[in-house]
Order: C-alpha cells, then structure tokens, then sequence
C-alpha cells in the first residue's frame, strides 16, 4: 500500500517564499529557517511571529521552499491549519498576511486574532 503525503499544515504563497528565501539570504550564520509561531499577545489573544530559527525541534511542521526551510511551531499548528501565508507589499507597508480558516475574530489593528 502506498503511503499517502500529508499537506502541509500552512500554504505559502509565491510571495510568501521569495520572502523567505530573501529572509535567508540574508540570515544570520546560525539560522537553519524561518519559523512561523502564535504567541500569546494582543487585545485577541494570539499573534504571528516570524522569526529565524537555529535548531530544529521534532515538534515543529518542516515546509522546504525553493528559498529555504519554513518551520511551523508544533505547537501553533491547530491554530493555522489551513492557511495560507502571503507577503504583501505597497506604497506604505510591507509585512506577511495570514488567511487563516481557523481564526474566530482579530483586533481593530490586525495585531491579534482570536480562534
């Protein structure tokens, strides 16, 4: 019997992995990635922070993009599943944006959404 490939837990955009390779052209010599997490923060409850990663940790979702690894935080995962990250730029701002199923409500600024 054939094993079945899992999707991935979050879809990156075109956008979303050339920002990702950029983010690693340019990382520190230590970073092994670009980890996606949820932590606790804002007037809705959780946030989405992008940072670099140095270890892989056996709990986290590994994504390969042509750019570099993208991990998801093992423990943000029923947060995101299903959702799809862009980067999105324009005259005035520039930052990733989240289309995320799972998310119940956000706060005015789009700082914090809530499941």
């Amino acid at each position: 019997m054939a094993t079945r490939v899992r999707p991935a837990a979050i879809n990156l955009t075109p956008n979303a992995e050339r920002r990702v390779a950029d983010l690693m052209a340019k990382a520190p010599a230590d970073a092994i990635g670009v980890k996606l997490s949820t932590p606790r923060r804002g007037c809705s409850g959780l946030a989405y922070s992008v940072d670099y990663v140095t270890a892989a940790n056996a709990m986290d979702e590994r994504i390969e993009t042509p750019g570099g690894t993208f991990f998801v935080d093992g423990g943000s995962i029923l947060y995101l599943i299903g959702s799809t990250m862009d980067w999105v730029e324009d005259d005035f701002t520039a930052g990733f944006v989240f289309a995320n199923p799972n998310a119940k409500g956000a706060c005015g600024c789009g700082e914090s959404f809530t499941v």
